[in-house]
């Protein structure tokens, strides 16, 4: 592998020029990310299953990774929500939420996510984020924001309730618990949610939830909740997290594979999304495959430093870049501000209250949900609008895995389908030019008797081979069509499927005596044709550079090229 030819790091681009008043800016950005940061690493932690100390410890040298590798100058890293409901989801069956064996789980999926990134990093091979699909993620992200709420619920109310994130399950389990509802951890979820939606509203830049941690901690503290039943976070080790590799086993690997794949391309997604949506704003360019070697840097240093998964945060980035963040120094300073938290702020966390952590959750997951999107699949393409609702409700019923395998099906299916439909065109000619067009759009074209022109919008492969062969003898069935030209010029490749089907149907065309020709074929087909024998057995004199050419080769031969010549200018 030629490392020459990677996607570089862009350390260097920002720091070049950076200077004092660049600085300044990303000071405030790093702060202000910084105290969004705690909160929401805690909340993302306790969804996840982990202890809160693992949420900040993935905020911490992830942050410093992505500052040197990350190709994008604004977005911010960190665990997410989507990131610890993945981790819970393929976690739930394997261990109990925050024991050893749980935790062991965690570090070695951070591990495994990473290498993933990393290995596909190094092969190039960032393309493949299109297989997420632009409806397959609405769907998804619409349901996973729903079970995330749903997941919320019980912590909101100050029930206890089963850990599940299957949608049916937690409604019942709730109905079922609804009346044990406890008053007080009600009442923080509900100042929670207020505070973070007023800040939502009137204060993007405010970070409205270390509002909401600070002032429902002071209601626990003064008022004693923690006795009355409200649950609190409690004693957080302080410190910054020590290096260890994490504790590999086959089968822990084996079953983690799957959800490993899955947040791989989940995460790897979501930072181009968000890369190059804030990129676009400031014009400048993120680079895929060095985004995945970044990305598995932060998992690997997440991993070894008894942190989860780790990816990009559409809110935080936003307010990064609201805050006036010039590059990735602001996500280098809120690894700092996380890191003195760690080491001086960690007793003051005691009384933290569970359920404002849910009402973050809540608040966030919330927003991940666009139903514009949806509707504009709908109107834009119903097959995308399709897609995306099935995956939602497969996400919803069925479970995050279910869900995703369900809308990778649904969309591969759909390329599949147009591709063995590809558009084959009947062409015309356009009296007073030398262009031939479909004649289903153009009313003005003309054909010519005994002849038939025809054009297929696609490659020729195994997928539309049977296509192509069904649309030519069907025209040339019944009618008296002598010659048959195919317009080659929209045909990129040629697979061996369609090189026999291609041959096939010139021989049943011969037996009929009709005459086929080729046009415009490409240099790359015309040497599959020819490795392979088919250019002869068609005929090399069969092979004309243009619609054009081919035509006049065949009413020469009839002696009717006088019908052509009075159309042409």
């Amino acid at each position: 592998m030629n490392i020459d030819h990677m996607d570089k790091p862009s350390a260097l681009s920002w720091i070049r020029g950076y200077n004092r008043s660049r600085f300044s800016s990303d000071l405030f950005a790093g702060l202000t990310v910084g105290v969004v940061l705690i909160p929401q690493s805690i909340a993302y932690a306790i969804l996840a299953g982990a202890p809160p100390i693992h949420g900040l410890y993935a905020s911490l040298i992830p942050l410093l990774v992505y500052a040197v590798l990350g190709t994008s100058r604004h977005l911010s890293v960190g665990i997410t929500a989507i990131d610890g409901l993945l981790v819970a989801a393929g976690l739930a069956a394997l261990a109990p939420t925050s024991s050893d064996a749980y935790m062991v789980h965690i570090f070695t999926l951070a591990m495994m996510v990473g290498v993933i990134q990393l290995v596909m990093g190094f092969l190039r091979f960032g393309f493949v984020v299109n297989l997420l699909s632009r409806p397959l993620i609405a769907g998804f992200t619409a349901a996973a924001a729903l079970i995330i709420c749903l997941s919320q619920l019980g912590a909101l109310l100050g029930i206890e309730t089963p850990r599940s994130l299957n949608a049916v399950t937690q409604v019942m389990s709730l109905f079922e618990r609804v009346a044990e509802l406890h008053p007080a951890s009600f009442a923080i979820s509900i100042a929670g949610i207020s505070i973070l939606l007023l800040g939502r509203k009137f204060a993007k830049k405010f970070p409205s939830a270390l509002l909401a941690v600070v002032v429902t901690a002071l209601a626990v503290f003064f008022m004693d909740l923690e006795s009355g039943g409200v649950a609190i976070v409690g004693s957080i080790p302080g410190g910054l997290p020590s290096f260890r590799l994490p504790e590999f086993g086959i089968e822990s690997i084996q079953a983690l594979f799957p959800t490993a794949i899955m947040l791989a391309l989940v995460q790897f997604m979501n930072v181009i999304s968000l890369g190059k949506v804030f990129a676009a704003r400031s014009g400048d360019q993120v680079r895929p495959n060095a985004e995945l070697l970044a990305l598995g840097a932060m998992n690997v240093s997440s991993s070894v430093m008894g942190g989860l998964p780790v990816s990009g945060s559409f809110s935080r980035t936003a307010l990064n870049v609201e805050a006036g963040a010039t590059s990735p120094m602001s996500s280098a300073i809120a690894a700092v501000f996380v890191g003195l938290a760690l080491l001086f702020f960690t007793p003051i966390f005691y009384f933290l209250p569970i359920p404002v952590f849910a009402s973050i959750i809540v608040v966030s997951a919330l927003g991940l949900i666009d139903i514009s999107e949806i509707r504009f699949l709908w109107k834009t393409k119903a097959r995308d609008g399709f897609i995306a609702s099935f995956t939602f409700l497969a996400t919803l019923l069925f479970g995050i895995h279910q869900g995703v395998l369900t809308g990778v099906a649904l969309s591969v299916i759909a390329v599949m389908y147009r591709i063995s439909r590809p558009n084959v065109a009947i062409l015309g000619h356009l009296e007073g030019t030398r262009t031939f067009r479909g004649m289903r759009d153009h009313g003005d074209a003309k054909q010519f008797d005994g002849v038939l022109i025809l054009r297929i919008d696609a490659s020729f492969s195994f997928a539309n081979a049977d296509r192509l062969r069904e649309v030519i003898m069907k025209q040339a069935s019944g009618k008296d069509i002598r010659a048959i030209i195919l317009d080659a010029s929209s045909i990129n490749d040629l697979d061996t499927t369609a090189l026999a089907i291609l041959s096939d149907t010139h021989e049943a065309l011969s037996k009929r005596e009709i005459e086929f020709y080729m046009s415009g074929t490409k240099m790359a087909v015309v040497k599959v044709l020819q490795s392979s024998g088919v250019h002869d057995t068609i005929g090399v004199d069969h092979f004309f550079l243009s619609v054009h050419r081919a035509l006049v080769h065949v009413l020469t031969g009839w002696n009717r090229l006088d019908e052509y010549v009075g159309r042409l200018p």
